[in-house]
């Protein structure tokens, strides 16, 4: 892993994360054994960004464990609103913490944030760019319900350009053997090409179709997700898209009987209610799935030594085209690209290299 943060969960060997979804499951059975691991510890929890289960999640996970949470769920309660860099709040609050998870509507906002923090620091999801510790609790709520995560078909329905949850998810699965993705979205909201070749690249496969019935059949997981809102230009756009996938009851009767049904929440409408009584959504499961995958994440890199630079890549002499890239939003943090499927790719928001 980068030092001893973890920003993407690739950042991770399939081994050690596969060790920390086990670890998630033993304290899920035994949780009484670790309520003291953390005494005297404290997370603190940086959110530029609302949030209601991952940031509680957080600090569920560190109280259950024995340990404190400071922080704040608001920028504009902070000295941010005051005009502080992240370099500066970062600094400050790595000195007073002992682990740091932060969310931020900046895509690569973490590694630039792991830079200069004297502490380990989890990214809790940075613009539509990635978010490791749901994919953590996807891998950890899969492993409880269905076991071997190998040879399934695996339906992702929304927002694919924005979705952080996809995006992380798909690297992760990308892992296992015989995996195939049906992604399931508007031509104006497909999967990014960059996570298509992330798929081809590990041998899996994958088919894209605009119709939720046509792909139910064969699926052994569907992962809905709601419209981003947040991430849309404008209200007319948003409008465009808003309603295109709601799941109901109806349309899960050419589903399998053994399906799982998963959402990284919050809904909107995307899910009919009466859904939640159908045995195979297990979505609220898989939040609380989520306090668990977290316990384990904190004792795993609470418990990491420091192994290796934060950033890998060089600059090229060149700049991040990207606007929504952390480097265009704090100018004093230099750009960095990496070599990723034969192509240049920033290493903060993984754009391409535009030459």
């Amino acid at each position: 892993m980068r030092k001893h943060h973890l920003i993407d969960l690739n950042d991770l060997t399939k081994t050690q994360w596969e060790q920390i979804t086990e670890l998630a499951i033993r304290i899920k059975n035994s949780p009484d054994k670790y309520a003291d691991s953390c005494r005297g510890k404290i997370l603190a929890t940086l959110f530029y960004e609302p949030s209601t289960r991952t940031q509680m999640s957080f600090q569920t996970a560190m109280l259950r464990l024995g340990g404190s949470v400071i922080g704040f769920d608001n920028p504009q309660n902070s000295s941010v609103s005051k005009g502080e860099n992240l370099v500066d709040t970062i600094t400050i609050v790595s000195g007073y913490a002992d682990i740091i998870a932060m969310r931020h509507p900046v895509e690569g906002a973490a590694l630039a944030g792991a830079q200069y923090s004297r502490c380990p620091l989890i990214n809790a999801g940075d613009g539509g760019h990635l978010h490791p510790t749901q994919t953590l609790t996807d891998l950890v709520t899969l492993a409880s319900e269905i076991g071997d995560l190998n040879h399934l078909t695996i339906g992702l329905c929304g927002d694919l350009k924005n979705g952080r949850t996809v995006h992380s998810l798909i690297k992760a699965l990308s892992h296992y053997k015989g995996m195939h993705f049906v992604l399931i979205s508007t031509d104006a909201l497909t999967l990014p090409d960059r996570f298509k070749e992330i798929i081809r690249a590990s041998s899996n496969t994958y088919e894209e179709c605009c119709s939720l019935e046509d792909a139910m059949s064969s699926l052994d997981v569907l992962y809905m997700t709601r419209i981003q809102k947040e991430r849309f230009a404008s209200e007319k756009l948003y409008n465009e898209q808003k309603n295109v996938y709601i799941l109901t009851p109806d349309k899960l009767t050419s589903a399998k009987p053994e399906l799982k049904i998963l959402h990284p929440l919050p809904r909107v409408d995307e899910i009919a209610m009466e859904v939640d009584n159908d045995p195979r959504a297990i979505y609220f499961r898989q939040a609380r799935y989520g306090v668990y995958a977290r316990m384990a994440l904190i004792l795993t890199l609470l418990n990491a030594g420091v192994s290796e630079p934060v950033l890998k890549g060089i600059s090229h002499g060149q700049h991040c085209k990207n606007p929504r890239c952390v480097t265009n939003n704090e100018p004093y943090l230099k750009s960095a690209f990496v070599m990723d499927g034969g192509l240049f790719h920033c290493e903060y928001c993984d754009a391409p290299l535009l030459l």
